[in-house]
């Protein structure tokens, strides 16, 4: 099993082999930590998105999936994008939020990467209740099967990672 490790940091300056962007469906790039992550990782980053979009993904990238580009100008090797759920309180879309870390950690594999850095998917504009897709990525990342060794679980801010260290707790 991985080791799981909660950072507060700036996940676009991680020295990890791979960092997962919260991307969304066209990997157009767009606010919080897509809108960084496109930034720091300069125009390479786009023109890779922009390949996917004329040949394999024409109509984008589905929830709960993943797939993995360059990362360009950033630390890190790879770029793991995964499009989280909009949260919804009529509707569970718990099984697609963790779709997002299990297709995740399987592109890991795929492409060798033994350090992956996660930012809590679906938690920003999509509205995921904090103390929920903590804890839905926590128990993934304990219940997938990977070779990567290490999961950084990357907070933007206290709630975030105080969410992840109460969800490391839970048995």
């Amino acid at each position: 099993m991985a080791d799981i490790t909660v950072l507060r940091a700036d996940i676009t300056t991680l020295d990890v082999e791979a960092i997962v962007n919260a991307a969304n469906r066209q990997l157009a790039g767009g606010g919080g930590v897509d809108g960084a992550i496109h930034h720091a990782a300069g125009p390479e980053l786009s023109a890779a998105c922009q390949r996917l979009r004329e040949t394999t993904l024409p109509d984008g990238l589905p929830t709960g999936q993943s797939v993995a580009t360059t990362a360009g100008r950033m630390p890190a090797k790879w770029v793991i994008h995964t499009v989280g759920p909009v949260w919804a309180k009529t509707i569970d879309k718990s099984d697609q939020l963790a779709s997002c870390y299990r297709t995740s950690l399987q592109v890991a594999d795929d492409i060798g990467a033994r350090t992956i850095a996660f930012p809590t998917i679906s938690a920003g504009v999509y509205g995921y209740p904090i103390d929920e897709a903590t804890r839905i990525a926590v128990k993934t990342c304990q219940q997938t099967t990977t070779k990567v060794e290490t999961i950084y679980l990357v907070a933007f801010n206290a709630e975030a990672e105080a969410g992840y260290r109460a969800a490391l707790k839970e048995k």
